[in-house]
């Protein structure tokens, strides 16, 4: 009889993001919740809700990818989270709007949750922090939790605050960022600003090891797009992960770090190879870009993905 995956603990915000009448379920760790539940992987989703029509919309994505609510909490005050997306010819904005019911998710029915549950890792990442009280609960869950933390910094401009990064990059054991929130790092840690001549990639190396060792982190994760990965372990293990099917074309790319992060995690419940992980992450990612909006419309979409890594 196959053993049952352990769980996923992912815990932030869920919001509708608003676009041009369209209005659409998200938040990265919701994405990062739905895509390990459509590969049959148990997760306990912790977050909260309003009572209205966008709470409504949020918990029909729980129905719809079989998702359990035993962390979907539901406030009678705050409005289900949103964010408003807006284009123009400048580009693409995002505002999240603040005081949504995601800034207040209760440390008590948080943990009961998460008592019920036997974890294998436990997914955050700084957007929900933004609030007092979210921020003490998901410490209290950290506390409580043993299972290895992966901390997704999905900074958004507006909401960059160095304090919750530094504390959040303390309680993680492995951290994922993009090129542009590594050049925040090295600003904010090392005095390189961004707008700096580009540092030769064996500089880039050494200050990538430095912040495993200032932030006792067993791996920092950087991501590069189309171009790959680079994966910088603690025992000095440097995996560059550059040769991955590019996507037949490009739609979207809101939603690929969140895809590259579930399928890591994936890896890490199916006990991969890691060099198998972070080449399937890639190309999961790549594949979310060739689709609209940041989760698949039809699940569907994950048959052939699981029939792959299935027979390999």
């Amino acid at each position: 009889m196959q053993q049952r995956d352990k769980t996923v603990v992912v815990c932030g915000e869920a919001l509708v993001e608003e676009t041009g009448g369209e209005q659409v379920a998200g938040g990265a760790p919701f994405n990062v919740a739905r895509h390990l539940a459509a590969f049959m992987v148990p997760q306990l989703m912790i977050t909260r809700i309003g009572s209205d029509l966008n709470g409504a919309l949020v918990r029909g994505e729980f129905e719809r990818f079989a998702m359990t609510e035993a962390g979907l909490q539901f406030d009678q005050l705050e409005e289900t989270g949103r964010a408003v997306l807006e284009r123009s010819p400048g580009g693409v904005r995002l505002t999240v709007l603040p005081n949504q019911a995601y800034d207040y998710i209760d440390e008590d029915e948080a943990l009961a949750a998460l008592s019920a549950e036997e974890p294998c890792a436990f997914y955050f990442g700084t957007l929900a922090q933004r609030s007092a009280r979210t921020r003490t609960t998901l410490e209290a869950l950290l506390q409580a939790c043993v299972a290895p933390r992966f901390l997704d910094l999905n900074l958004r401009e507006s909401a960059i605050d160095e304090r919750i990064v530094f504390r959040s990059l303390h309680l993680a054991d492995i951290v994922k960022v993009n090129e542009a929130e590594l050049q925040m790092l090295f600003k904010w840690y090392f005095q390189i600003e961004p707008s700096a001549p580009p540092l030769p990639p064996d500089e880039v190396r050494a200050a990538c090891r430095a912040l495993v060792d200032m932030f006792s982190l067993q791996a920092l994760i950087v991501t590069l797009g189309h171009r790959g990965s680079v994966y910088f372990g603690e025992d000095d293990e440097v995996i560059a992960n550059r040769d991955n099917p590019a996507p037949p074309f490009v739609i979207d790319t809101a939603g690929a770090g969140d895809a590259f992060a579930a399928i890591f995690l994936l890896g890490l419940v199916r006990e991969w190879p890691l060099e198998t992980t972070l080449a399937r992450a890639n190309e999961f990612a790549g594949a979310i870009c060739a689709i609209p909006g940041a989760v698949p419309r039809d699940l569907g979409f994950y048959d052939k993905w699981m029939a792959r890594w299935r027979a390999a």
